[in-house]
């Protein structure tokens, strides 16, 4: 049976997207290509979950603006648990670094290694901040679009 996902508590979605965000960074084993592209998903049905109140546009805004970042927080979170232990390998000189599975996109092991770290942990979740804000603006602008009778 369907359930109307824009009828669900606010504390259900949370848990929702949180399940939801452990499976994408699952799925892509570490590497958080899928939460990126669930900012897609996610910031559109923000939108549209919040003007079910039809609030001003300014208020959405703000409160989208929050939302999205609290979702970058939640990825940052998980990619912080999960990378975060190998930053102590930059300290430990045995470790084999070239070794370790990541691209070697700055031809040296210990730079490459940061570029890395800095990549999950860091660039990701902004980018998935990027995306959400990005659909989120699409979707608010179809709203505003929208007749009032319609």
């Amino acid at each position: 049976m369907f359930v109307n996902l824009f009828k669900v508590k606010p504390a259900w979605i949370l848990v929702i997207y949180l399940l939801i965000d452990a499976l994408c960074i699952g799925m892509g084993m570490g590497v958080p290509i899928f939460c990126i592209l669930l900012g897609f998903v996610a910031g559109w049905f923000l939108v549209n979950y919040l003007t079910l109140e039809t609030q001003s546009p300014s208020n959405l805004m703000r409160k989208v603006l929050l939302i999205t970042s609290l979702m970058a927080g939640c990825t940052f979170l998980g990619m912080l648990a999960l990378w975060g232990p190998s930053i102590s390998w930059l300290l430990d000189p045995s470790r084999d670094l070239a070794n370790f599975g990541i691209p070697m996109i700055l031809y040296e092991p210990e730079a490459s290694f940061i570029g890395w770290l800095l990549l999950m942990i860091v660039i990701s979740p902004f980018l998935q901040l990027l995306t959400s804000l990005f659909s989120s603006y699409l979707a608010l602008m179809r709203w505003m679009g929208k007749p009032v009778n319609a």
